[in-house]
């Protein structure tokens, strides 16, 4: 199977040298992987040019964007930009983060698992992130059938039958929907656990606490799906704050009348799907 590599990266001078040495490493090489400079003030496209020069695999563009670190847009802007230097010839396309480590098979075992199963949509393995005694931890684990942001592997089906990635926050959760509605699976493989260098989130800033729930309206949860859903995410990260400033992205977004990320027949699906899922975690 042949793949590609898009990864955008923006102000990545301490994390870089090692994602892209984890990609050298790999047993399955991919056939090119573009380096997407997003307007970087520090020393990356250093870094970028001289993998570049010494290894063919590279390929650098340069992209100018806001230098605020935002969630979806700026990532995804990016992204499209690197996917448009590449042709069709491939069976599956990655997303990756700049600030990851990859075991060695990684892409072999990914490999494997789309040549095995033909509705497989979208593949990965799980984050870790190194807590302060060193030791590297599951990151969110009660969430293990989600393929995180930072390490997508599209088939070419999928990534077609999707659309592509959508240029919004929220946009590696209704890729997964948007998957199952067009009858694709998600498999997450826990035999690859891949290093997150830098904890998610934390390069954010404040203007990205309301897009969760701006997310969720736009992905058609309704009301009531995304109290429940903002409810879950303020327990799990121990914040009252967390759970008003969803509530309040996606009362701003309706009060907006933004844009809807899926149509009504996806938005049904996805409710239907939503539901599904929290009844089966309620019964377990």
């Amino acid at each position: 199977m042949d793949y590609y590599i898009v990864i955008p990266i923006h102000n990545e001078e301490a994390f870089l040298k090692s994602t892209l040495d984890s990609i050298l490493q790999q047993t399955f090489l991919p056939k090119k992987v573009i380096l997407v400079n997003d307007n970087s003030t520090d020393t990356t496209e250093f870094i970028i040019d001289k993998y570049c020069s010494e290894y063919t695999l590279f390929t650098k563009l340069n992209s100018t964007s806001s230098t605020q670190h935002m969630p979806g847009s700026k990532v995804i802007n990016a992204f499209n930009k690197g996917l448009s230097l590449l042709d069709d010839n491939y069976d599956f396309i990655v997303k990756l983060d700049g600030d990851v480590i990859l075991p060695s098979n990684y892409f072999e075992l990914i490999s494997a698992h789309f040549k095995l199963n033909k509705r497989l949509g979208i593949a990965g393995g799980f984050i870790y992130e190194e807590n302060k005694n060193g030791e590297w931890i599951l990151n969110h684990p009660m969430d293990k059938d989600h393929v995180r942001g930072a390490i997508k592997a599209y088939s070419k089906a999928c990534f077609k039958a999707i659309d592509g990635l959508k240029n919004a926050m929220g946009w590696d959760t209704v890729d997964e929907l948007l998957a199952r509605f067009h009858g694709f699976s998600i498999l997450t493989d826990a035999q690859l656990k891949v290093k997150h260098l830098r904890p998610t989130g934390k390069a954010y800033n404040a203007k990205a606490k309301k897009l969760q729930g701006k997310a969720m309206y736009t992905m058609r949860y309704g009301f009531v799906i995304t109290c429940i859903a903002s409810l879950k995410m303020a327990l799990k990260n121990k914040s009252v704050k967390s759970f008003y400033n969803n509530m309040l992205g996606y009362l701003q977004a309706k009060q907006n009348s933004t844009p809807y990320l899926v149509s009504e027949k996806e938005g049904e699906f996805i409710r239907k799907l939503r539901w599904t899922n929290i009844k089966r975690k309620i019964k377990a």
